[in-house]
């Protein structure tokens, strides 16, 4: 029988070093592209974060009032994620920044969210929440439309609470207003295999929900207090937004879309075209033109950040966080 073992070893050092020629190849070009793009990176006539530019791409209608359609999807959550040229943008920054384009176009009239999430983070849902009121109150005559496509819960439904109007097509979840904080105690599975936490701390609190430690009531008590505080926001922007007289369906629960409207959660049921007709009666036009935002990354600027794939970061125990997030 013939001994491939040769051969095969052969192939690996060809692969590997194919590998190794590729990075070399793609950080000289990054380098290439630094040294001629220097001069001009920070010639910009204008502060880029605050006052932000897009290309507009024609979505939708023949009007003269001008509309911005947004999406709010995925689990609201700051971070980028990689990929082999550089970075996904980070969903939040790249929401509020395109609000933030809106409302410095005095040619806008409306924004239309649309939203299919279950929430997530708190701090990011109250970000877009807080941007959106921005660009209302910049002008009383624009409107926001809401266009709910599949779930519009927790932080999601949070930041529609600055919306003029809900519409939610039919087979839509909506609501679960309610904070969630959850962890993982391990201090069983730990005895079990011989694993234990070493933990120098500065204060008795501060290692708060160790998984390898009994739970402390204090502990609880104290999480629960800061949870019942963020509730208390989220349920009484709720209320105000919706004009509820109680907050009895204020505890997490979920509605579809037809519950949503009776209990006055939501303002319509439909789907797109009658949500782009619906903020035309509204803006009192015949027809509304409807554009989205759209950068474009340029080869070069892909190249300055690529990289070699990273290998998954395994943990064990994620750090446990405040949630506006439906998680059935």
């Amino acid at each position: 029988m013939a001994n491939n073992g040769p051969k095969v070893g052969c192939w690996i050092a060809i692969s590997v070093l194919g590998l190794v020629l590729f990075g070399s190849f793609l950080t000289n070009i990054g380098l290439t592209a630094a040294l001629f793009s220097g001069s001009t990176s920070s010639g910009f006539d204008y502060p880029q974060d605050s006052e932000p530019s897009y290309d507009e791409i024609w979505s939708s209608g023949y009007g003269e009032t001008k509309v911005v359609r947004i999406g709010l999807t995925g689990v609201i959550m700051r971070g980028q994620s990689e990929r082999l040229f550089g970075y996904e943008p980070d969903m939040v920054e790249s929401i509020l920044t395109q609000i933030r384009c809106a409302t410095l176009d005095e040619t806008v009239r409306a924004i239309i969210l649309e939203v299919d999430s279950p929430g997530g983070a708190v701090t990011p849902s109250d970000e877009i929440y807080a941007a959106l009121e921005r660009f209302s109150r910049d002008d009383e005559e624009r409107m926001i439309m809401v266009f709910v496509r599949g779930i519009g819960a927790s932080g999601a439904y949070y930041a529609a609470m600055a919306g003029d109007y809900i519409m939610a097509e039919p087979t839509s979840i909506v609501g679960s207003v309610g904070v969630i904080m959850q962890t993982i105690n391990m201090k069983g599975l730990g005895e079990k295999i011989g694993l234990s936490s070493v933990t120098i701390a500065s204060g008795e609190n501060k290692d708060m929900l160790n998984p390898f430690e009994d739970v402390n009531p204090q502990h609880i008590a104290m999480l629960q207090e800061l949870v019942d505080s963020m509730q208390e926001r989220f349920a009484s922007i709720v209320e105000q937004s919706r004009g509820l007289e109680t907050r009895d369906l204020l505890d997490g629960r979920v509605f579809h879309a037809g519950q949503a409207l009776q209990h006055n959660l939501i303002d319509g049921v439909g789907y797109w075209q009658d949500a782009i007709d619906k903020l035309a009666f509204l803006l009192d036009v015949d027809e509304v033109y409807v554009v989205r935002y759209h950068k474009e990354v340029s080869f070069f600027d892909s190249l300055m950040g690529a990289k070699m794939p990273a290998i998954p970061d395994f943990n064990a125990v994620q750090s446990p966080r405040f949630l506006y997030l439906w998680k059935p």
